[in-house]
């Protein structure tokens, strides 16, 4: 493998428990009725835009506003990556691979949580969400293309079963990230990925396999 694509929510670091705080902090005023964690979580697939219109869509601007005021308010709780990540991020930058990143965050969280971490110069290429819905294959197709990078050759890493999907559809493999509390390890594994891990040191032994 010469080229690795990562999501962000569950695995690079562990920000899913971070947009559902801000979620509900910003739409519950707004909404007039208290928000569960599943009220929040089944709406996600497009970006946080979309998630705001389908809870209160008489109020999206303020909404989208609230949430990433939140959002950046509420970033101190959640201040790293998972614990190994950047170092694997950094070897696979040092060996020469292409590392990119399709998220379904949108674009203004997306580079808040980047800026936050410090770790933005560590993509070549990073396509956020869209909030019309899942776009994940099209965003992954879209670097396949943009950066002419060999399918046989690339990996993408995701922690829910619509990123193995994605993956396939594209016609690149795909590792399911189980390592967050938040990843449903059933479900991953009825998926198929080509790869399953639920530790990331796990996970950095098989990266460093690729470069031995």
């Amino acid at each position: 493998m010469k080229n690795f694509l990562f999501d962000f929510d569950g695995t690079l670091a562990d920000t899913l428990p971070l947009c559902i705080s801000a979620f509900r902090e910003a739409i519950e005023p707004l909404a007039g009725r208290k928000l569960s964690d599943a009220d929040i979580i089944e709406t996600f697939g497009p970006s946080e835009e979309g998630t705001i219109a389908a809870l209160i869509p008489d109020h999206q601007e303020q909404g989208l506003r609230g949430y990433l005021n939140s959002y950046e308010t509420l970033h101190h709780k959640w201040p790293a990556p998972f614990p190994g990540m950047v170092e694997i991020l950094r070897f696979l930058r040092e060996k020469g691979a292409f590392v990119g990143m399709v998220t379904g965050k949108g674009a203004k969280s997306a580079a808040l949580s980047l800026e936050r971490f410090g770790i933005s110069d560590l993509f070549q290429a990073i396509e956020t969400g869209s909030p019309r819905g899942p776009v994940k294959d099209e965003k992954i197709a879209h670097l396949l293309k943009t950066f002419n990078l060999d399918r046989a050759e690339t990996l993408y890493i995701g922690d829910v079963v619509s990123d193995i999907t994605a993956s396939h559809a594209c016609g690149i493999k795909a590792t399911a990230a189980a390592w967050a509390a938040t990843a449903d390890l059933e479900a991953l594994r009825a998926a198929q990925p080509d790869f399953l891990f639920t530790s990331i040191a796990d996970f950095d032994a098989f990266i460093r396999g690729f470069f031995q």
